[in-house]
């Protein structure tokens, strides 16, 4: 019955949690299992809270015995993102600025998470403060399970992995310049980058912020709802948050939906992209036209928009980080340094410049998405890369001028605050995962999902974990 339950679906294993075939404790210890066997290969999970966990399943059978109703996710195991708090578990960031920081309380991402019937059994490992590599100074790189010399991305590369090898069934993650569709997309599985305000966010240094998002990832477009109706909800304590009386989003997956136009394009118009994205990027364009999907292809000029990003990424990493480097300036990663010196030197006028770049490219985007259901473009500009590198020096014979430049294709949409999600779309010869990113306007969600599960449904692509190779 382990393996059975490893390879099922979310939404197969809740079932089976409701109708008292499986129990919650059954599920902690069918995933102990395969994060004992997985691990050593991937170190995808670097932080385990099984037996907080096995506490957490135990109260939630206790429920179903005497026939309690059970919350949504019904004592489901997951994995939650290092940087998120998981009260009495260690939450480090990947920084060893926080090497040994115990958490006191769930933060409201994840108290939500626990009040609909999630169980946190581990944290999963992420970049080192920024970065789209996996890999940090307290728990060293998490590798691809499609091959365990490469990078599987990031930052929420440890929940990719988790979700691609069957460590989980669900993973929680979080995305600012791409950090929930890049994994995604290198791993083989899915993740949605949400509106701003669907679901609460942590505590933070910049409760304002746009830019940085809390969002679920999972194997399949149904599990992907599944989590999202987990997530989604208003927050007292984030004022971006909203009620809402919208039907389930896995209403929605269960309801694929073909659109009748949608823009595409393999590059927005001017960025490198590798050769096995475009090639699968033109196959899936092919498989849209076969499928009766009207294509354009078109995109909102990009013309200086990471210039904007990595500005609005200075200033908001200024913010964060600031106080900490009197003393602790020798912890922080070249990259990461060099954001907020950016922050910190930048004029003013450099920053409002951002912002109104900012303003007009949302309503060039917007303008186009009012022409077209959607726009499709790859997840990623690169395949991926040897394990020891953090980035890219150059991509499709471009030289890439920081660690960043390789993700813009994600990070320059993600200063539209528009919804997108991530999904595989196939592999390339030597069998790497290729994803694409879909963005719709914003609260948007539900038509997504509709539209991924009918993208899902017509390429009957493997969603069965993987053993690492």
């Amino acid at each position: 019955m382990s393996d059975e339950l490893i390879g099922a679906s979310a939404n197969h294993v809740v079932a089976l949690l409701r109708s008292g075939e499986t129990t919650a404790l059954e599920l902690v210890e069918a995933a102990a299992r395969r994060i004992a066997a997985i691990e050593p290969s991937v170190n995808a999970l670097p932080t385990l809270c099984l037996e907080r966990g096995r506490e957490q399943a135990a109260a939630v059978d206790l429920r179903r015995k005497r026939g309690e109703p059970l919350p949504l996710l019904a004592g489901l195991p997951i994995v939650v993102k290092d940087n998120n708090d998981v009260g009495g578990v260690r939450t480090t960031s990947g920084t060893p600025l926080f090497r040994d920081r115990i958490a006191e309380t769930s933060d409201r991402t994840i108290a939500l998470l626990e009040s609909r019937g999630a169980i946190p059994i581990a944290k999963s490992n992420l970049s080192e403060l920024g970065g789209a590599q996996t890999t940090n100074a307290v728990f060293g790189a998490t590798r691809n399970p499609y091959d365990l010399r490469l990078t599987c991305g990031g930052s929420s590369g440890g929940a990719a992995v988790a979700l691609a090898t069957g460590e989980a069934w669900l993973a929680h993650g979080n995305d600012l310049g791409g950090s929930l569709r890049i994994p995604a997309a290198f791993c083989n599985v899915t993740g949605l980058r949400p509106t701003p305000g669907r679901v609460p966010r942590k505590r933070l240094a910049a409760p304002f912020d746009t830019l940085a998002v809390e969002g679920p990832m999972a194997r399949d477009i149904a599990d992907l709802a599944l989590l999202f109706d987990a997530m989604a909800g208003y927050d007292p304590g984030d004022m971006l948050t909203a009620p809402s009386s919208e039907p389930p989003f896995l209403d929605a997956a269960r309801a694929p939906t073909r659109p009748r136009r949608v823009a595409v394009s393999v590059d927005l118009g001017q960025l490198p992209i590798e050769g096995p994205i475009r090639t699968a990027f033109d196959a899936f364009v092919a498989t849209l036209a076969r499928g009766g999907v009207a294509t354009e292809v078109a995109a909102p000029d990009i013309t200086g928009a990471l210039d904007a990003f990595l500005a609005l990424r200075g200033a908001s990493f200024l913010a964060a980080w600031e106080p900490f480097l009197p003393a602790h300036r020798a912890l922080f990663p070249a990259g990461v340094l060099q954001d907020i010196e950016r922050g910190a030197t930048q004029a003013g006028p450099a920053l409002a410049a951002a912002e109104h770049y900012r303003a007009d490219f949302y309503r060039r985007t917007i303008d186009l998405l009012d022409r077209h259901e959607f726009l499709i473009c790859p997840a990623t500009q690169a395949m991926p890369f040897p394990i020891e590198t953090l980035s890219p020096a150059s991509v499709d014979g471009v030289k890439m001028e920081t660690y960043l430049d390789w993700i813009a294709i994600t990070a320059i949409l993600s200063m539209t605050a528009c919804p997108a999600i991530a999904l595989p779309i196939g592999f390339s010869p030597d069998g790497l995962p290729i994803g694409i990113q879909i963005l719709a306007h914003p609260r948007r969600e539900a038509a997504l999902i509709a539209f991924g599960a009918w993208i899902e449904q017509a390429l009957g692509l493997p969603t069965h974990p993987i053993d690492p190779r």
